[in-house]
């Protein structure tokens, strides 16, 4: 099983081979920012991003021929279940036309059609940001015109979960697990007998080094309606200038770590807020499933440091026990979720555009 893998970004397109599980290869093409900007639309990006992957396997002496399949990160496609999807005419019209957002993510679904379809094999996505299983139960809110839905790192998050139990003869249909994605994003995910059947997006939880989480929604209003603010100011402070980046001026874990370890209590007081802010959305998940939790998992960028994830630990090992795999993994995800297809261990789904989109 020879599979290539794809992960597009907004200015660079991640590739890589594997044979079955084991990397062959990977390399990140980087492109240019003017030439990036240079194309009207995402999609007016995909003959050139095509060349650009098609010149890097020619680079490492690839034939085209050998490969099983393509597999690509999905892209911001309306909610659906998780796992594979064969990718087809109607999933690439809804991404280039009615997707949920435009991202770089929209392309990788075309790129591996272009290079599967002449080949005869089959293209995929697996685990695209938006799926979405959660229960009518969590996605009521307080407002009748809010519906909460399901977003986040689910191909991390959801092949932690299933790298656990493999690793440990379980069956991942019979346990019930809590994974944190700790990256520069934080969501959580809680998965029920196979079902990710409630998560917290990082909107509606912990802060991050960039994004600002939950904020108290009264005072959040006032701040949205200042005469100096608009949505996209407010969008971009919330995303890009909230959590460490608004406290300490510090994205980065590493650097934030660097200033405790200096004696920097101010940066200790906010990190330790950090992983108590991602303690009480561990907790609150848990009360989805009356407490009954297998096991919690850790996983991101983050979960890389020797401090941030025993922060955690403390606080909710009176749940279940908890397990560090750090690291985003994507592209192993990838090819994990391609081998399980190959195998017949998971059956790929045809893509069918929902009738009506829930939010």
């Amino acid at each position: 099983m020879r599979i290539l893998v794809l992960n597009p970004g907004s200015t660079s397109t991640k590739i890589a081979v594997y044979e079955a599980r084991e990397q062959v290869w990977q390399e990140n093409i980087e492109h240019d920012g003017e030439t990036i900007k240079s194309y009207p639309t995402i999609f007016a990006q995909l003959d050139f991003r095509t060349e650009q992957v098609r010149a890097a396997l020619k680079r490492h002496g690839e034939r085209e021929t050998e490969f099983s399949c393509v597999m690509s990160r999905g892209g911001l496609l309306p909610p659906l279940p998780s796992g594979a999807y064969r990718v087809n005419p109607e999933m690439l019209d809804v991404l280039e036309h009615r997707p949920m957002n435009h991202h770089a993510s929209n392309l990788g679904a075309a790129i591996a059609y272009r290079i599967a379809k002449p080949l005869g094999i089959a293209a995929y996505i697996y685990d695209p940001v938006t799926v979405d299983e959660m229960i009518d139960l969590v996605r009521i809110t307080g407002l009748k015109q809010v519906r909460r839905h399901g977003q986040g790192h689910n191909l991390n998050m959801r092949s932690a979960a299933l790298r656990y139990c493999e690793e440990r003869g379980l069956a991942y249909g019979e346990q019930t697990l809590i994974v944190a994605h700790l990256g520069g994003g934080i969501t959580l995910s809680l998965h029920h007998k196979g079902r990710i059947i409630d998560m917290i997006s990082d909107d509606e939880g912990p802060f991050s080094g960039e994004r600002a989480g939950l904020i108290p929604a009264f005072k959040l209003a006032k701040l949205a309606c200042a005469p100096e603010m608009d949505y996209g100011k407010l969008m971009k402070l919330l995303q890009r200038g909230g959590g460490m980046t608004s406290l300490l001026g510090e994205s980065d874990a590493r650097k934030v770590e660097r200033r405790i370890a200096e004696g920097d209590r101010e940066a200790e007081l906010v990190y330790d807020a950090m992983a108590l802010s991602v303690s009480r959305s561990i907790a609150s998940l848990a009360t989805v499933v009356d407490g009954q939790v297998d096991q919690i998992l850790l996983t991101g960028g983050i979960a890389y440091s020797g401090l941030f994830p025993g922060k955690i630990e403390k606080r909710v090992r009176f749940i279940a026990p908890v397990t560090v795999l750090p690291g985003e993994n994507e592209m192993q995800a990838l090819a994990d979720g391609a081998v399980r297809v190959l195998t017949g261990a998971e059956t790929a789904r045809d893509y069918r555009e929902p009738a009506e989109r829930p939010f």
